[in-house]
């Protein structure tokens, strides 16, 4: 198991330095196409991004816990539900997180928070109802794996960098209106400009779900590694298979943090998806089984 999470931590490693090139490759094009008079508006741009972010960043979870209804509680309103999380908490070395539950049948879960000083852990009633003890544990092993991995922080990173990716292919384009000039090669090289900023988004999104996905698979590995019992993890994985994860209310903006995709719909579902299937995540958790 040791050595599935090690190589999880590179790949998403190698995915974010790529990010980062990709942000200074659009960083350099920009000042070749439009450098000069457009500096200041590009550079006024970045500020107020890293300003937006700053402050998702501090009030992200908040937020999460706000748009999807969840309900703090304390030991008394659900024993089982706490002491569960409190054992695992004290297992990973961690300070036991807010718990809360959402109203929704649907077996899912999240984790938020930007460290784990200031992290909390949900679980739908759906879970509470269909998980055994084991299966629980698995799923909230799963999601204390994503606090003490710092992955909402690395989660932000990537958002950040997507942003910035975003808002560098917007200006590029809005300034192409306001340009003009016929020589050949700023012609070809404000067209090179155009293609970089209209595929700069959807590369920017593809590197961003790249990255979720490989925390998901780590928070597996971790939790599996905390319980010592990733049958348990396996179990409530294939459950969620059969009954399915769906929400009742659908919010975009914080799928991503869920233990299963809680969106509708699966078309393309490998290539746009913030989650990876749930057979190769039962899949990898039966290798590490194996070679643990």
């Amino acid at each position: 198991m040791y050595s599935d999470i090690a190589a999880n931590k590179r790949k998403t490693l190698i995915i974010m330095v790529v990010f980062m090139v990709f942000v200074g490759f659009l960083i350099w094009l920009f000042d070749l196409v439009w450098g000069g008079n457009s500096t200041g508006v590009f550079y006024g741009g970045l500020i107020g991004a890293a300003v937006y972010t700053l402050i998702t960043y501090y009030s992200g979870a908040r937020m999460a816990l706000a748009v999807n209804s969840a309900r703090e509680i304390q030991k008394s309103d659900d024993p089982r539900l706490w002491r569960t999380v409190e054992n695992l908490s004290i297992t990973d070395g961690l300070p036991m997180p807010r718990v809360y539950i959402m109203d929704d049948p649907s077996p899912n879960a999240f984790a938020t928070g930007r460290d784990p000083k200031h992290s909390a852990v949900c679980v739908t009633s759906g879970l509470l109802q269909i998980m055994d003890d084991d299966e629980l544990q698995g799923v909230l092993a799963h999601e204390l794996g994503h606090v003490k991995n710092y992955d909402i922080r690395v989660s932000m990173v990537a958002f950040a960098l997507t942003s910035v990716i975003s808002l560098i292919a917007d200006i590029m384009l809005r300034m192409t209106w306001f340009r003009n000039d016929d020589r050949e090669g700023n012609q070809l090289t404000l067209i090179l400009g155009i293609v970089a900023a209209i595929l700069a988004p959807l590369v920017a999104m593809m590197i961003q779900l790249a990255v979720s996905r490989q925390r998901e698979y780590l928070a597996d590995a971790t939790g599996a590694l905390t319980t010592r019992y990733p049958e348990g993890l396996i179990s409530a994985l294939e459950k969620i298979g059969q009954s399915g994860s769906t929400l009742r209310k659908q919010n975009s903006a914080t799928a991503h943090l869920f233990f299963a995709n809680p969106l509708k719909g699966h078309s393309l579902a490998g290539l746009f998806s913030t989650h990876p299937p749930i057979e190769d995540r039962i899949r990898r958790l039966q290798s590490m089984g194996s070679h643990a």
